[in-house]
């Protein structure tokens, strides 16, 4: 699992972790059922409070992504589908809302964004 803690990033530490760790959940970099490191060797790996990483797992329980064991550790909780599929397209809408006040603020109207969307859409294929 890797997690990058950004000092100069105006969010809390523990939302940077859990948002990561989601964003990892969600791509399916981390199975459901993957183990997660322990709240002490994660502190330890990016030197932080182990009460920082306690707070970013009780976030991502609280929220359904992992579950905790006690004794044995946190887990990928198993995730419904559907439920995965609405997370991903809602970051794709905030994406996009981000891009549509950046095209208005340059003064772009929606052809020349649809056109960029288009473009960049068939890049990939």
């Amino acid at each position: 699992m890797k997690i990058i803690i950004a000092n100069s990033s105006p969010d809390p530490i523990y939302e940077q972790i859990s948002r990561q760790i989601k964003a990892q959940i969600i791509s399916g970099e981390l199975a459901e059922g993957e183990g997660l490191p322990s709240i002490r060797k994660l502190a330890k790996e990016l030197q932080i409070s182990v009460i920082t990483t306690k707070r970013a797992y009780e976030e991502l329980e609280k929220e359904g992504f992992i579950d905790t064991v006690s004794g044995k550790g946190c887990f990928v909780a198993m995730q419904n589908k559907e439920f995965l599929r609405e997370k991903k397209m809602k970051i794709v809408e905030e994406k996009l809302g981000e891009a549509v006040n950046e095209a208005k603020f340059l003064g772009l109207n929606i052809k020349e964004l649809q056109e960029m969307l288009y473009l960049l859409y068939e890049e990939d294929e």
